[in-house]
């Protein structure tokens, strides 16, 4: 790039589900960031990576939608691969999404599960993104250091996320705070001041699925308070931080409230098996699982127990055995780590057998690559309604770090 004629590059957002030159995997995401965030920052994960761009003379603008400035069209050649991808392949320019992406509409990308966002790297000065995003607070982190969190307002609007930096080379990550009830976010374009570069390399993928733990729901909150976005940060819990301690993405598919069979309390409707499948969290639209993990990490069990109604042993243990083979047909190449959900006492020695039985009966169907481990750890502080604060979390993802070694050799 001229230093004395710094180009400004669009990213237009949603070149990037079809894929891959233009949509690649994932290129640092929120398992990668080094940064480590204080209260009230914000966070994400995915990958998928766009890219396309037109010199225009003193501006330059690549688009992440299938526009006439593209300079490959992803949805019309999918053999171009990962533009991050590990296979020693030159990687093309682009914005590596994170999580989960919709891109059904031409002119934006959607995402909408805790933790989802992105990842561009640049040579330049600046970044802001254009989106329109009901989920409230994100998580911005530049060039590996968490910066003060991102607060939004309904409606498409510009956010700058980075300004006045020294010209060179530079990563921002944006990544959401909040879970996927809130609704989805729509990226209409992420605006550089300066030349799209090609996403840091992934090496390592994890996917976690979970209830409000795994969300972060409350973690920043102090006892006693009740839910709200304010005191929600995905990339504090302990699955973003064991993701970033190991050098993994992370993908995230959580909501609050949810169970194997019960949700809180009796509730019955649409356990996070049944939503599990989709593109976002709110809608019923299949995800291609295009994106494939070294790992799956289910957190689940602790709504199903939350009152006197709990499922019976052999509707849980089955329930989550079917879970479990319909994880092995979408990730046939995974490990898969059942992870103890937040019991206690005799109740949490008696769900464990369960996971065992769920486990045993994985090995007896031929699938030796699943196993279930206990990271749960005495609460240092509770957050919002009885739910682990921040230091809890830092003490689960250690636990979880050492699984991860233990299974994985990560």
């Amino acid at each position: 790039m001229n230093a004395g004629n710094e180009s400004r590059m669009r990213v237009a957002a949603a070149v990037c589900a079809a894929v891959v030159a233009a949509c690649g995997g994932s290129g640092g995401g929120e398992g990668a960031s080094t940064g480590s965030e204080s209260t009230g920052s914000s966070g994400g994960s995915t990958g998928t990576t766009a890219s396309s761009a037109s010199s225009t003379g003193a501006s330059t603008t690549a688009s992440t939608t299938a526009s006439s400035t593209a300079t490959t069209d992803t949805a019309t050649d999918p053999t171009l691969g990962d533009s991050s991808s590990t296979t020693g392949e030159p990687a093309e320019p682009a914005v590596h999404w994170v999580g989960r992406t919709d891109t059904s509409d031409p002119t934006r990308t959607r995402v909408g599960w805790s933790g989802a966002g992105f990842v561009v790297r640049f040579d330049g000065t600046g970044a802001s993104v254009r989106m329109d995003d009901p989920a409230q607070f994100w998580t911005v982190v530049l060039d590996g250091v968490v910066q003060p969190r991102l607060q939004t307002q309904p409606g498409e609007q510009d956010y700058a996320l980075a300004t006045g930096l020294p010209a060179g080379e530079h990563v921002v990550e944006l990544y959401r705070r909040t879970e996927g009830s809130f609704g989805a976010t729509s990226i209409v374009s992420v605006d550089l001041e300066g030349e799209l570069l090609a996403p840091p390399p992934v090496t390592r993928r994890i996917e976690i699925i979970g209830d409000s733990i795994t969300c972060g729901y409350g973690d920043e909150g102090v006892s006693p308070c009740s839910f709200s976005a304010d005191t929600e940060n995905h990339y504090l819990t302990y699955g973003a931080v064991a993701a970033r301690a190991v050098g993994a993405e992370l993908h995230t598919v959580a909501w609050s409230g949810k169970g194997i069979i019960y949700n809180y309390g009796d509730d019955t409707f649409e356990p996070l098996p049944e939503v599990y499948a989709r593109t976002l969290a709110t809608e019923d639209t299949a995800w291609d699982f295009s994106w494939q993990p070294d790992v799956v990490l289910v957190n689940l069990g602790t709504n199903d127990f939350s009152t006197d109604n709990d499922p019976s042993e052999v509707q849980f243990v089955s329930a989550y055995g079917d879970f479990a083979a319909t994880l092995r047909i979408d990730h046939p190449d995974a490990f898969i780590l059942l992870l103890s959900p937040s019991l206690y006492g005799d109740e949490a020695t008696m769900v464990d057998g369960y996971l065992q039985q769920v486990v045993d009966g994985r090995h007896d169907a031929g699938d030796a690559a699943i196993d279930w481990a206990n990271i749960n750890v005495p609460w240092e502080g509770s957050g919002c309604d009885g739910h682990p604060n921040v230091a809890t979390h830092m003490g689960m993802a250690d636990q979880l770090v050492a699984q991860l070694q233990t299974h994985l050799g990560w």
